[in-house]
C-alpha cells in the first residue's frame, strides 16, 4: 500500500503541474487573442506604426504562451492553443496582405500547416472591412487588387477538400470565405459602376460647358 501511495501522488503531482499549465496558457491564450484584435484595428485605421509594434509584442507573447506547453502536447494541440496562434497568423497575414508585402510562412510563424490555413481564411474575410473603407471614399485600384486576393485565397483553400480532423475545420471556413467573396464582388462591381457613371456624367458636363 506504501506503494500504491507514492505512484498516486505522483501522479497527482503530474496532474497538477499539467493543471497549473493548463491555467496559465488558457489566461495567454486570451491576452494573446486582444492583442491580435488590436493590431488588426490598427491596420484598418492605417495606423502602421502602432500594427507595427503590436506584431512585435505579439511575437513575444507568442513565444511565451507557446514555451509555456510546449512540455505539454495534450495543450498545446488543444483547442484554445491553436486558436490563439490562428488569431496571430491572421493578423501577419493581414497585414501582409495589406502591405502587399510576401506572406509569411507556417515556419515563419512558427504554426502548424492547418492552423496557418484558418489563419489565412480569416485574413481574407477580414480583407472586406478594408475594401468597403477604400470605396466608401471613392473606387480605387487597391480595392480591385484586395478582392484579386480574396480570390485568389479563395481559390486555394477550396483545393483542400480532407477530412476537418486534418484541417482543424477549415471547410467552414472556406465556405465562409466564399461568401464574404461574393458580398465583396458585388459591392467592388457597383462602386466600379458608379466611378465611371460620375466619369461620364463630368465627361458630359464639361462638353456641354466647352459648348456654351
Amino acid at each position: 500500500m506504501d506503494q500504491l501511495e507514492l505512484l498516486a501522488e505522483e501522479i497527482r503531482q503530474e496532474f497538477e503541474r499539467v493543471n497549473a499549465a493548463r491555467d496559465q496558457a488558457y489566461q495567454r491564450s486570451r491576452e494573446l487573442i486582444s492583442l491580435c484584435a488590436r493590431s488588426i484595428r490598427a491596420m484598418h485605421r492605417s495606423e502602421w506604426d502602432t500594427a507595427d509594434a503590436l506584431l512585435v509584442e505579439l511575437g513575444r507573447a507568442k513565444d511565451t504562451f507557446v514555451a509555456d506547453v510546449q512540455d505539454f502536447p495534450d495543450l498545446y494541440f488543444a483547442g484554445y492553443t491553436q486558436d490563439a496562434i490562428k488569431e496571430y497568423v491572421e493578423a501577419h497575414l493581414t497585414y501582409a496582405i495589406m502591405r502587399a508585402r510576401p506572406l509569411p510562412t507556417p515556419t515563419d510563424l512558427g504554426a502548424e500547416s492547418n492552423t496557418w490555413l484558418n489563419g489565412l481564411a480569416e485574413a481574407a474575410t477580414e480583407l472586406r472591412r478594408r475594401i468597403l473603407d477604400i470605396i466608401r471614399h471613392g473606387h480605387s485600384d487597391e480595392a480591385e487588387r484586395l478582392l484579386d486576393v480574396m480570390d485568389a485565397i479563395y481559390s486555394i483553400l477550396v483545393t483542400f477538400d480532407f477530412n476537418d480532423s486534418i484541417t482543424g475545420g477549415l471547410r467552414r471556413r472556406t465556405d465562409t470565405v466564399r461568401a464574404v467573396l461574393e458580398r465583396t464582388r458585388g459591392d467592388v462591381t457597383t462602386s466600379l459602376r458608379q466611378a465611371k457613371l460620375e466619369e461620364a456624367l463630368e465627361a458630359l458636363e464639361a462638353k456641354f460647358n466647352d459648348e456654351r
